[in-house]
């Protein structure tokens, strides 16, 4: 009998849905042996560490929760090096990782046999190894907002289920326009090409949206190639164009099988991978390629 490990945060803002949904329904599902992972209140590599040693060849990880569950979920099976499978619903804000396998409720797990490859992008920083992403990740003011939502009135406003979108991208406004200024990254150059001296962001896009409302590709099926794009996105017209492009029609960016960055100084910088943010020092080169690993994930 094969084993459905249910991988969901008890303090997350839509935990009583994950409840109601899929823990509720445990009994229901046949064929399955079934554990549970509650994600402790510690930090992302923690839960990976501590996923990692539990996860055995052939095993279901099933991430119920946001994009932060989804990379505790990704990320410990690679580290497990077990051939486990990875799936994803949708009970978080943005949900990219769930809208890139197109899986929305549990059905769509369980009768769901159409197994496909993912091949993250894997982020090393000063030659160290810091995370796999599935879908993106960004470097600059992007990065530096998503800490809005880690707020206590954020969260507050998040456990509503009316207006949680609305509340999203209003405070995500309401930082932008406070903070913007601030969110000039230091003098770098991208594959030995110097960049504009206002660029505020780094972005590389491999899954088929990024923050919800933006459309990327079907890249993560792809071993070698993914998207990335540098903006000045602190001028209101630059980031209103691309995210006008981005919801219309799709990301822009150029293909690569791999981007570096190197800064003139040792700087202070911070990344997101789908979400969840991480600012370092002393940055001298940032390296995004895809990884030497594929992920086995339920598609729809």
């Amino acid at each position: 009998m094969n084993r459905l490990i249910i991988v969901y945060n008890p303090r997350s803002s839509r935990y009583a849905e994950v409840k109601r949904d899929v823990l509720s329904r445990t009994r229901e599902l046949k064929g399955y042996m079934i554990g549970k992972y509650e994600v402790a209140p510690t930090n992302l590599n923690d839960n990976i560490n501590k996923l990692a040693k539990i996860i055995k060849d052939d095993d279901l990880i099933l991430s119920a929760g946001g994009d932060a569950t989804g990379i505790i979920a990704s990320n410990a099976i690679i580290e497990s090096q077990k051939s486990a499978f990875l799936a994803a619903l949708p009970y978080g804000n943005f949900n990219d990782l769930a809208r890139t396998l197109r899986t929305k409720q549990l059905e769509d797990i369980i009768d769901n046999k159409q197994i496909n490859s993912l091949y993250p992008l894997s982020i090393i920083i000063n030659g160290k190894h810091w995370r796999y992403a599935t879908c993106y990740v960004t470097i600059g003011m992007t990065a530096k907002a998503v800490d809005i939502y880690n707020s206590p009135k954020m969260r507050k406003k998040l456990k509503k289920s009316f207006g949680r979108k609305i509340s999203s991208y209003t405070e995500l406004m309401k930082w932008y326009f406070k903070h913007r200024r601030e969110c000039i990254l230091p003098e770098f150059s991208l594959n030995g090409i110097r960049q504009h001296k206002k660029t505020s962001d780094y972005a590389a896009v491999n899954g088929r949206s990024m923050a919800r409302v933006m459309k990327g590709r079907d890249d993560y099926h792809d071993p070698k190639f993914f998207r990335s794009e540098t903006d000045r996105l602190t001028n209101f017209f630059r980031l209103f164009k691309l995210m006008s492009k981005s919801i219309l029609s799709r990301i822009p960016g150029s293909p690569t099988t791999g981007d570096t960055l190197e800064f003139t100084e040792p700087s202070t910088i911070t990344l997101q991978a789908e979400g969840e943010s991480e600012t370092f020092k002393n940055v001298k080169k940032i390296e995004i390629k895809k990884g030497d690993v594929c992920l086995k994930v339920i598609e729809n």
